[in-house]
């Protein structure tokens, strides 16, 4: 059977075309409806992500303010932050004030590879014993029984 004889063996009656009409006119109708329902879930969607960010920073934000109720956390922020101290505790405050010179540069970056040297182990523990034994130590100044003067 040819495609040429098939359809032209196929005739439209007034209802085929009031069916086809029908069929245009419902997708010119439901195809802007279904746009805005598919627009409405995007937007439900991103407002319900919105909701969860915030209720989550909400419960951060509680912890932070249980926190904060907590005396001993407000004396260690205290230390921390203003360097207030209860009277009586002894102070240590370190300053770094090593010359921008002094500090090591960037290390370079780990080998992904394992490599092994050789090194007689026994020697270097001899030479590191004897290193140690042998260091002049620092001591402090001389203690005496004297106050000293000012």
């Amino acid at each position: 059977m040819d495609v040429r004889e098939w359809a032209g063996g196929i005739r439209f009656s007034a209802f085929t075309g009031i069916m086809l009409g029908l069929v245009v006119l419902a997708v010119f109708v439901l195809v802007p409806t279904v746009g805005t329902y598919l627009g409405q879930r995007q937007q439900i969607a991103a407002l319900e992500n919105s909701v969860r960010v915030t209720t989550e920073q909400v419960a951060q934000l509680q912890q932070e303010k249980d926190r904060w109720a907590d005396p001993a956390y407000i004396a260690s922020q205290a230390r921390a932050r203003l360097y207030y101290f209860q009277p009586g505790e002894v102070v240590y405050l370190i300053d770094d004030d090593l010359p921008d010179t002094a500090i090591p540069p960037e290390q370079t970056a780990v080998s992904d590879q394992v490599e092994q040297t050789r090194v007689d182990w026994m020697s270097q523990l001899v030479r590191s014993v004897t290193g140690a034994g042998l260091t002049q130590t620092a001591t402090g100044p001389a203690e005496t029984g004297t106050a000293p003067a000012g």
